[in-house]
């Protein structure tokens, strides 16, 4: 079975924190030894609660996105599973849906409520209680919606990291193994 795996990071998280570097390790331990991480810049400023530059920002990115990913050959891959964060979220689920990869597998990371006008069909989800991107209730009432097993976490931000170092490790740990049970299963 060939695999490939795809990294959309969100505009101040790359590839190389927590979140996506240990995914993409455990991605290669099982097997998805093809990958990609996607590179994007964007210097707007702060775009949190403008809906112009949040566009702006979703726009130029996802055409760096297309750009990066345009000479794979999407067929020859029997598994294909998407790992992202925050806006990455956005642009990994609008990717899979403009260039019908329907059996694309999605981890979001803190996805935003804008990612749902794109839902996966099989994808799980993170969020944390102190998120001040997204609004919990709503990505918990979205993702029920759309049947996508969402895990939150209690007082974490938007990096699902809060004031306590050692409950972040055990936090990170939790995230990574359903993240690998869920790499390791059939379609969810």
């Amino acid at each position: 079975m060939s695999k490939i795996a795809i990294y959309f990071p969100g505009i101040g998280y790359h590839c190389d924190k927590p979140l996506l570097y240990y995914s993409r390790s455990i991605a290669c331990e099982l097997g998805y030894k093809n990958y990609r991480n996607i590179s994007y810049t964007y210097n707007a400023g702060n775009i949190r609660g403008n809906e112009t530059k949040m566009t702006e920002a979703y726009e130029a990115l996802f055409l760096q996105a297309e750009t990066e990913l345009a000479d794979i050959a999407w067929s020859e891959y029997d598994d294909i599973l998407f790992v992202s964060k925050s806006i990455g979220t956005i642009i990994a689920t609008s990717y899979a849906a403009k260039y019908g990869l329907k059996d694309a597998r999605h981890v979001l990371y803190t996805p935003l409520a804008q990612t749902y006008l794109f839902p996966p069909k099989h994808a799980i989800s993170f969020i944390g209680t102190a998120d001040p991107w997204s609004d919990t209730d709503e990505i918990i009432r979205l993702s029920n919606a759309n049947h996508i097993p969402l895990t939150v976490y209690d007082g974490c931000n938007h990096s699902l990291e809060s004031k306590h170092t050692l409950s972040d490790i055990e936090n990170l740990k939790d995230i990574m193994q359903r993240t690998m049970a869920y790499c390791r299963s059939n379609k969810t």
